[in-house]
């Protein structure tokens, strides 16, 4: 039977555990750090997780979607069986994967609106990555310690969608319509780590710029707009 807790401690959980695993990596991340950080006893946090690969696996699945109650988790939550983790991020990357906005405009040949067509990609892609930054930040964090993990986000998803972004530059450089940087790869590279630090990273920062959000995307969109397109295009 599922043991019955606190409404309220799934999110204290789950919260607790993002912070150490982004702080301490998964390696040096111990039970009693996590349940320090909830301010319960070690024991007590057995209650709801089995194990540490019990509370890594409920960090990816509902770090940054909660589940609209705890009564849709039962705990205390199993060890994941062999690769299950490496399978549910692999299998989100590739729901989640692409850039509609992006994938619409290499359909396209031409467009009156570069402007507006990369204010569109941009805008969408800071809301993908603002939508999963905790997940984003656990992968980026436990890299050294979770290869496998990093290589479904680092060579797969990011890598799939600089390819594409580097291909819609190409595209539009050779109509005119973005202006020409010394290196399109180093261009995309640029414009997604940008947006990736505003998106995610900065809010993990101890020192972290105090920015509203929505400022920060549309200072981003407009960044990127005026760096790629050309004056006749803005």
């Amino acid at each position: 039977m599922a043991r019955q807790i606190p409404a309220d401690r799934l999110p204290q959980l789950l919260d607790a555990a993002t912070r150490v695993f982004v702080e301490q990596g998964y390696r040096r991340t111990q039970m009693a750090d996590v349940a320090a950080a909830m301010g319960v006893a070690k024991g007590t946090l057995y209650l709801y997780v089995e194990s540490k690969e019990a509370l890594f696996d409920l960090v990816c699945r509902y770090a940054d979607q909660p589940p609209q109650s705890a009564s849709e988790v039962a705990f205390p939550v199993r060890s994941p069986k062999s690769g299950a983790t490496l399978r549910y991020v692999r299998d989100e990357l590739q729901r989640h994967h692409g850039v509609p906005a992006l994938i619409a405009a290499l359909a396209r040949k031409r467009t009156d609106d570069v402007a507006g067509e990369v204010a569109a990609i941009v805008g969408e892609l800071y809301d993908q990555l603002a939508a999963n930054r905790r997940r984003i930040k656990l992968i980026d964090t436990s890299a050294r310690d979770y290869p496998e993990l990093a290589k479904l986000w680092f060579e797969g998803a990011r890598g799939g969608l600089l390819e594409l972004f580097a291909g819609y530059l190409k595209a539009r450089i050779a109509r005119g319509l973005v202006t020409p940087l010394p290196d399109v790869d180093a261009t995309a590279r640029l414009v997604l780590e940008t947006t990736v630090f505003w998106a995610v990273h900065r809010h993990f920062d101890s020192q972290r710029e105090r920015i509203r959000e929505d400022l920060a995307r549309a200072t981003v969109v407009q960044f990127v707009v005026r760096a790629l397109t050309s004056k006749e295009a803005v």
